[in-house]
């Protein structure tokens, strides 16, 4: 039996590219932030903290994708 060299191939990727995301997704980020700072936060600082942290993350994303992202239709 003979067995044969498999060369595996390794996909190499040249650069970062955001993800358009939808605008619903930073209207979730705004009120979630609004949401966890004004009925969350009172109640419990830690979960509070978190879930606008959370939020910000998110906020934060939509802007890169906002920014970052492909336009499909360039003239």
């Amino acid at each position: 039996m003979v067995k044969k060299k498999v060369k595996s191939k390794i996909k190499k990727v040249s650069k970062w590219h955001a993800v358009p995301l939808k605008g619903s997704f930073m209207v979730t980020a705004i009120l979630g932030i609004l949401l966890s700072y004004y009925y969350v936060y009172p109640i419990s600082f830690n979960f509070g903290i978190v879930s606008m942290l959370f939020f910000t993350i998110m906020f934060i994303a939509s802007l890169v994708s906002m920014s970052k992202a492909p336009i499909n239709g360039k003239i």
